[in-house]
C-alpha cells in the first residue's frame, strides 16, 4: 500500500517540535506545531493549509512569521487550530508589522483562526486587504473532539495539561484507496485526474451507480462506467492511516487517559512526552 500522507519531524531532538505532513496524492500539507521551519523550502510552506498548534511556548510557534512572509500576496488560505489565547497570539504577531501596503495586493491572503476549548471552537478571520483587522465577530460551533472532517480525512484533540492548555492531535484517515495499475493497463484506462475524482466519490459515499467518466485521450473519446464496478475492477480498499502529536503533556492520570485516547490505533505516534516512554 503507497500511504497518503508521509510525515516528518522537522528538526533534530534538540530542535523546535514540529510535524510536517505532506500529502502524496493533493498538493496541501498539514503542519502540527510551527517552531523553527526554515527545513521547510518555500515551496513545501506553500502547501500548508492547516496548521495545528499544541501551544504557543516559543519554541512552537516562531515559525509563524515566516510563513505570513512567504504567504503574503498569494491568493491563500491557511486554516490554524490553538488553544485558548490563540487568537491574542496571533494578533499580537499581525500587530508587530505596518500594512498599509497590503490594499495593494491582487491576491487573497487569509488566516482563519480557531480557538479551541473544551465545549467551544471559535473562529476569527483575519483578511490580508484589510491589514488583518478583525471586521466580524467570531463565529462559534460546539467542540465534541473533532476539529476537521473532511470526506477522506478528519482531526481530532484532547486538550491537555501543561500548566496551560496544550492540545494532542491525531490525524485519521477514513480509509485508504490503492489503484491498481496492473489493472489499469489491462482495461486500457490512462492515470489522470479522472482518479482523483473517482476516490472523492468514494470517499463521499456516493451511490454505487453513479458514473465516472474516463478520458482515454484518443480523439476526446471518453468512456463511462458505474462507481461501484470501477471500484471491484481497479482499486483496493484498506484502513487508512492514523498518527498522533503530542508534546509537552504533564504527567498526570488525566493527561495519560486522553493521550491513549488520540493514540489508540494509531500507525505512528510523534511524542515528546517522556513519562510515557516506560509504557
Amino acid at each position: 500500500m503507497r500511504p497518503s500522507f508521509h510525515p516528518r519531524l522537522m528538526n533534530g531532538p534538540f530542535g523546535d517540535p514540529g510535524l510536517f505532513v505532506p500529502f502524496v496524492f493533493d498538493k496541501r500539507a498539514f503542519l502540527f506545531d510551527i517552531g523553527d521551519i526554515q527545513s521547510l523550502d518555500g515551496r513545501d510552506v506553500l502547501k500548508i493549509s492547516h496548521i495545528f498548534v499544541s501551544h504557543t511556548h516559543i519554541d512552537h510557534f516562531i515559525g509563524f512569521d515566516r510563513l505570513l512572509r512567504i504567504c503574503l500576496g498569494r491568493d491563500k488560505t491557511v486554516h490554524i487550530y490553538g488553544p485558548a489565547g490563540i487568537h491574542r497570539n496571533v494578533e499580537g504577531k499581525l500587530a508587530g508589522y505596518t500594512w498599509n501596503l497590503v490594499q495593494n495586493y491582487e491576491n487573497r491572503f487569509v488566516l482563519n483562526v480557531s480557538e479551541v476549548t473544551p465545549s467551544r471552537i471559535h473562529t476569527q478571520t483575519y483578511h490580508c486587504r484589510d491589514r488583518f483587522l478583525l471586521k466580524s465577530p467570531p463565529r462559534t460551533v460546539p467542540f465534541s473532539g473533532k476539529l476537521l472532517a473532511e470526506p477522506s480525512l478528519s482531526v481530532s484533540s484532547e486538550i491537555l495539561d501543561h500548566d496551560i492548555p496544550c492540545l494532542g492531535f491525531a490525524l485519521t484517515e477514513r480509509f485508504h484507496v490503492n489503484i491498481m495499475k496492473d489493472r489499469l493497463t489491462a482495461l486500457g484506462l490512462p492515470v489522470g485526474p479522472w482518479i482523483g475524482l473517482f476516490k472523492k466519490a468514494l470517499f463521499e459515499g456516493r451511490s454505487p451507480a453513479m458514473e465516472i467518466a474516463v478520458p482515454l485521450g484518443k480523439d476526446s473519446e471518453i468512456r463511462r462506467y458505474p462507481l461501484g464496478e470501477l471500484s471491484a475492477d481497479i482499486a483496493r480498499i484498506t484502513p487508512g492511516q492514523k498518527i498522533a502529536y503530542v508534546t509537552d503533556a504533564a504527567d498526570t492520570p488525566a493527561n495519560r487517559e486522553k493521550i491513549r485516547r488520540l493514540a489508540l490505533d494509531a500507525d505512528q505516534l510523534f511524542i515528546e512526552s517522556a513519562f510515557l516512554a516506560e509504557d
